[in-house]
């Protein structure tokens, strides 16, 4: 099948269905200027202060033994107040706008798909847009920590945590049970910009029982065989050849 016929029979299983899941990794968020985390470039590659991996600064244990150096590379690395949705996270939006009953399950911390106007969304693995007080349990917002010198503090002088999912932490009980629901619900399931080897997330798409799997992917995944439809190709790329099929 070349690409211009995938882009065809995908638009034809979009169309012909009503319950659509999304399932979204840091590749959909790579158009909007969020480096993803296994690329070259990606995170996990990333230079960084002292003989400290990527992977062991953004774990619990870090956190709690040297909170400043997480802070300086989670405000630099990982917060990226000024990305804006880009035409990926827009079309699966106006899908929704449309009448299709469009869930997205996300990997990702950013928040862009509400930013683009996704209504049903579930954050397997938090959001930097929420945060919280240890001591007294504030909510404060994702520009006050970005902001602050160092180590933000709470006004009663707790620190603040943020809202995600770190390396030796579990998921959400909740978030995971409504995932796995709108999985196993789905008519079409579209996977996103995932490499699908960060479990236990990528083990959920064993759960879907529908009609149509879907992977919109750079390169190849462990599901490939899976699918119904496998496209390599950038996700921007893909909806717009969709937006003029």
């Amino acid at each position: 099948m070349n690409d211009t016929e995938k882009i065809g029979s995908l638009q034809k299983m979009i169309d012909s269905t009503e319950n659509i899941c999304v399932f979204t990794g840091a590749g959909i968020s790579c158009p909007s200027g969020i480096p993803d985390f296994r690329s070259a470039n990606g995170l996990y590659n990333e230079k960084t202060n002292g003989n400290y991996s990527p992977e062991q600064i953004i774990s619990h244990s870090f956190f709690v033994g040297k909170t400043e150096m997480f802070y300086e590379f989670y405000k630099s690395k990982m917060m990226y107040l000024e990305a804006k949705p880009n035409d990926a996270h827009i079309y699966f939006a106006d899908l929704e706008k449309a009448g299709k009953k469009v869930s997205v399950v996300t990997q990702n911390i950013d928040g862009l798909h509400q930013a683009a106007g996704s209504t049903d969304v579930i954050e397997l693995h938090g959001s930097i847009h929420r945060n919280y007080c240890m001591s007294c349990g504030k909510s404060y917002d994702a520009a006050y920590v970005k902001n602050a010198e160092g180590v933000p503090k709470c006004s009663c002088g707790g620190i603040i945590k943020p809202d995600v999912v770190l390396y030796e932490e579990p998921l959400d009980e909740n978030a995971t049970m409504r995932a796995i629901e709108k999985i196993a619900s789905a008519e079409t399931m579209i996977i996103i910009g995932t490499s699908l080897v960060v479990y236990p997330a990528a083990s959920y798409v064993r759960y879907f029982r529908g009609k149509n799997l879907v992977l919109l992917n750079m390169s190849s995944t462990p599901y490939d065989n899976s699918a119904d439809l496998a496209i390599y190709d950038d996700v921007v790329n893909v909806v717009h050849k969709l937006r003029h099929s």
